[in-house]
């Protein structure tokens, strides 16, 4: 369970982030969990990609403080991650955390699906305040790195994402989230309160008119455009 922060005079405020913490380094894991604030509940950690995977679909934490270069899986690093993880997007968000400043690891990461990246010379302070930020939703990068996506996501891109989603009725849009967030057709029935046939016959649909071959290149598909 969650521990609450306190407010002054004593009453609770929001319970705290659960995270986990994802590098190949232990003493790093240990200085960096030592070092963030009462905002954020440490509830696993990992050193591989493999590792990774487990932790985050056994814990579900809000979100992932994620290393760019890990060893193990396929030598795809966080964004082998953040891929095998693509059905948790919905419900954690991850936050890439690397010395590297590279522009080609962080667009990599963050077509994969990370909410943002910060290097490792921040401030635990800093590291803390990104993590709560992503965790409500906001994209956060250190300063210098945010050109570097600017550049990457431009307006070309989005226009054409824009373009897909208009061959999309308003149904198969909403269904096309669901399913690309992981939701099985049979909840995606549930939630939407049509019949599993129905769902059947729009993902179908969705698939053809955005030339996709199965479900997991859908998730990709709306990974890479960031619409989940």
């Amino acid at each position: 369970m969650n521990n609450a922060t306190q407010q002054p005079g004593g009453t609770d405020a929001r319970p705290a982030i659960d995270v986990v913490v994802v590098d190949d380094h232990a003493i790093f894991r240990a200085g960096l969990k030592a070092e963030l604030d009462k905002r954020l509940n440490v509830v696993g950690e990992a050193a591989s990609v493999e590792q990774a995977v487990q932790v985050v679909r056994e814990r579900q934490p809000g979100v992932v403080l994620l290393d760019v270069h890990l060893p193990g899986g396929r030598g795809g690093g966080g964004a082998e991650v953040l891929a095998e993880c693509a059905g948790e997007l919905s419900r954690t968000r991850f936050l890439a955390l690397s010395v590297s400043d590279a522009a080609e690891d962080v667009v990599t990461v963050i077509r994969a699906g990370a909410r943002g990246y910060i290097t490792k010379s921040a401030s635990g302070k800093d590291i803390s305040d990104a993590v709560v930020r992503v965790a409500g939703g906001d994209a956060v990068f250190s300063p210098r790195l945010a050109g570097f996506v600017l550049d990457a996501f431009g307006t070309g891109a989005a226009v054409s994402a824009d373009d897909e989603l208009d061959l999309l009725s308003a149904r198969e849009l909403e269904v096309m989230r669901l399913i690309a967030r992981g939701y099985s057709y049979k909840e995606v029935a549930k939630d939407l309160f049509i019949s599993v046939k129905t769902v059947e016959t729009h993902v179908s649909a969705v698939l053809r008119k955005l030339q996709l071959s199965n479900r997991h290149e859908l998730t990709r598909w709306a990974v890479d455009r960031r619409i989940l």
